[in-house]
């Protein structure tokens, strides 16, 4: 759960099918890390049974403008988005992502994996696709002693095909507040978002379709 629309949309669906939630948050050396405030709010909005934050410095490998001080790419054409990958691009990270929630899914008996990867309003990211998530799942039931036994691992990617504007609807639909949430790349220390980035345009984009306000503080 990073605290944007995406994880916390996930969130209101997993709640809403009933599961008793676990939500994982990730301090891996990110910049934009005040979007960890977001997510404690999240979780404590939905009464989650547990709120664990694990740090990872993937910042000691470099490789993306999250994680260093390369410049994050702003302005970028939003049709064109999807199709090449970005300098915000964190190698490895969905793969460490759910590789410590499976980790942490065994330790307390749970089957099912919620992660609110997109692939059709998303920045490019490889990790975010169809592919990899059914890979991953494979993977997960091989090596893992719950796998092993026989009790099948699943990973839900609720929102995988929707556009932003219908996971927005949906999450509307089920009652979230989405102004508790962040999904700037570059946000100001008091939390204000850039409104440049690929995150920051695609979120007013899905805003702007799905016909209502943004509840977003913008620096512009």
């Amino acid at each position: 759960m990073s605290g944007g629309v995406d994880s916390t949309t996930t969130l209101a669906i997993a709640k809403h099918q009933q599961f008793t939630i676990y939500a994982v948050s990730f301090h891996y050396g990110q910049r934009h890390h005040i979007e960890l405030d977001a997510a404690k709010r999240i979780a404590t909005h939905f009464s989650v049974k547990k709120h664990l934050i694990i740090d990872i410095d993937l910042a000691a490998i470099g490789g993306s403008a999250l994680t260093s001080n390369l410049e994050i790419p702003k302005y970028r054409d939003i049709e064109n988005i999807p199709g090449e990958i970005p300098l915000t691009y964190v190698p490895g990270r969905n793969i460490i992502f759910l590789s410590l929630a499976l980790a942490w899914a065994e330790v307390l008996g749970a089957f099912d994996i919620f992660i609110g990867a997109n692939a059709i309003d998303f920045s490019g990211y490889p990790d975010c696709r169809a592919e990899f998530l059914a890979a991953f799942e494979t993977m997960a039931n091989l090596g893992t002693k719950t796998g092993v036994e026989g009790k099948k691992i699943k990973i839900h990617a609720p929102l995988l095909m929707l556009t932003k504007a219908q996971i927005i609807q949906k999450g509307i639909a089920l009652g979230v507040d989405y102004s508790m949430t962040l999904s700037c790349y570059d946000p100001t220390e008091q939390g204000k978002a850039c409104g440049k980035c690929d995150s920051c345009l695609l979120r007013k984009k899905g805003f702007r379709e799905a016909g209502t306000i943004d509840p977003t503080v913008y620096l512009d």
